[in-house]
């Protein structure tokens, strides 16, 4: 498959830095976030342990159910959170009592890390304090509570004392972030860095933007009927790695027009060459064509002047012979030198055919070859020249009966072909000689290409341009195991 384009790639890119950025905030939120929380279960475990602590041996420390001891109310708080770091709590009832502002009457924080002990109830968790110590006494039973403060979390727990109605255990404590006191620092500092990342893929992007469009421009100009294939010089880009390229294939049209002129003069003197060549080959052909007939005529007229009668009589027939073989030469090189006329009409395949195939016969009785014709037109006959169509299947069914060996069969084929363009007539000559070299196939319509010794190469030539004249072709079918010239034709050419 197609490898994507190198500005698809850098968009690829781009997409992938502002994917990373985004599931890098949100790991990061996320790992908060469940640091924190984690931090604020156990803070609530602890608190909850602790409240426990607190109720229970305060009611084991108490003789008589019901009496109020805030002596033994502060003894019992600073034994119990002593041992547990961060946790501040006291008494409260639910009762109005004397001296107790809110319900509170006793308080502890034996580990605040400040000057001196502390005694006084925080200020400003006093509401978050209340508020669970209301929903415990409503409900008779522990209750916890929990209230986000900036970074922080702040967590209440208030447990009923067991025997003493209306007296409740309450505990505070905060859970910090994760990170500690640099947390909030370090967080500033990684937003920073995703803020430069953020404004670093921006400013990739309208690079990669104006990347792409200088890409398009370059892409229109090498486009197949863009400035690049007309041969016109590149404009500048403004990007240095694409100007490059632009300077490159600039130098690459002033070398390609450089190389068209001197192609042209050569193409100008091969073009001379080759019709010196043609001619030559040409000339030699016919001499050879007709030198060899010549040659066999003046031998049979020197015999005939030194023989008899019988001699003389025999030799004048091979040099009429030899005469006729010099007329269809030459006549074959005149069809090819001059245009064909065409005088088509209606013609009846059946009788056409089998005039055709009745004049070889006795040529494929010599040779020992098995000769028939088949005929599948319908009731509507095709349109053709009968005479230059015939001239055209004679050579063909003389080439066959010179490649099929003893006892090999060739046959004629004319029938009708339905395709695209309408209705066909396909003219076939099949035999099972040895066939045509496969280095001959795509050549052996020239004129002078044969592949026998005695061969004029001229015969296929003329089949090729009576097909042509009539608006068809002629061609050798591919089978593998006869070998099988086609001459297709319209039905009705006009």
């Amino acid at each position: 498959m197609p490898r994507p384009s190198f500005s698809a790639q850098l968009f690829a890119l781009w997409i992938l830095v502002a994917v990373l950025c985004g599931l890098l905030t949100a790991a990061v939120w996320l790992m908060l976030s469940s640091a924190l929380g984690e931090r604020v279960t156990a803070a609530k475990s602890q608190a909850t342990a602790a409240c426990t602590a607190v109720a229970s041996r305060y009611d084991l420390s108490m003789q008589r159910p019901g009496e109020t001891n805030l002596d033994l109310m502060h003894a019992v708080l600073d034994l119990v959170l002593i041992r547990t770091d961060g946790i501040e709590g006291g008494f409260w009832t639910a009762a109005p009592a004397k001296g107790a502002p809110n319900g509170f009457l006793a308080y502890a924080f034996p580990t605040y890390e400040g000057s001196g002990v502390k005694r006084d109830v925080p200020e400003a968790e006093t509401p978050l304090i209340l508020r669970t110590l209301e929903n415990a006494a409503s409900a008779s039973q522990m209750q916890e509570d929990v209230v986000s403060s900036g970074g922080d979390a702040v967590v209440a727990v208030a447990c009923p004392v067991p025997r003493h109605t209306g007296l409740f255990a309450w505990m505070l404590t905060r859970a910090h972030p994760p990170l500690g006191p640099y947390g909030e620092r370090a967080a500033s500092i990684l937003a920073g860095v995703l803020t430069i990342i953020v404004v670093l893929a921006l400013f990739l992007a309208l690079a990669l933007r104006r990347w792409k469009r200088n890409l398009t421009r370059l892409e229109q100009a090498l486009a197949p009927a863009g400035a690049f294939e007309q041969g016109k010089r590149l404009e500048r880009l403004g990007e240095q790695d694409l100007d490059q390229i632009v300077a490159a294939l600039n130098r690459y049209v002033e070398r390609a027009e450089r190389l068209q002129r001197e192609a042209n003069a050569l193409s100008t003197q091969l073009a001379q060459a080759e019709r010196f060549s043609t001619l030559g080959k040409m000339a030699a052909q016919i001499a050879h064509e007709i030198r060899n007939p010549a040659g066999a005529m003046r031998l049979k007229a020197e015999n005939a002047l030194a023989g008899d009668a019988t001699r003389r009589g025999a030799a004048l027939k091979t040099i009429i012979e030899q005469v006729g073989r010099i007329e269809s030469q030459v006549t074959s090189l005149l069809a090819l030198t001059q245009p064909v006329t065409i005088d088509a009409r209606a013609v009846d395949p059946h009788v056409w055919l089998a005039e055709i195939v009745q004049s070889h016969e006795s040529r494929a009785q010599c040779r020992d070859v098995s000769l028939h014709a088949e005929v599948e037109t319908g009731a509507t006959q095709p349109v053709f020249d009968p005479a230059q169509l015939a001239r055209a299947l004679d050579n063909l069914v003389v080439n066959a009966l010179r490649h099929a060996p003893p006892g090999g069969h060739v046959t004629v084929r004319v029938h009708g072909a339905q395709c695209a363009q309408g209705k066909r007539l396909r003219i076939e000559v099949i035999d099972d000689g040895s066939g045509v070299n496969v280095a001959e196939r795509e050549r052996i319509f020239e004129p002078f290409v044969t592949g026998r010794p005695d061969g004029s190469g001229l015969g296929l030539a003329v089949v090729r341009e009576i097909a042509s004249a009539h608006g068809g072709r002629a061609f050798l079918a591919e089978d593998s195991n006869v070998t099988r010239f086609v001459i297709d034709l319209p039905w009705r050419p006009y």
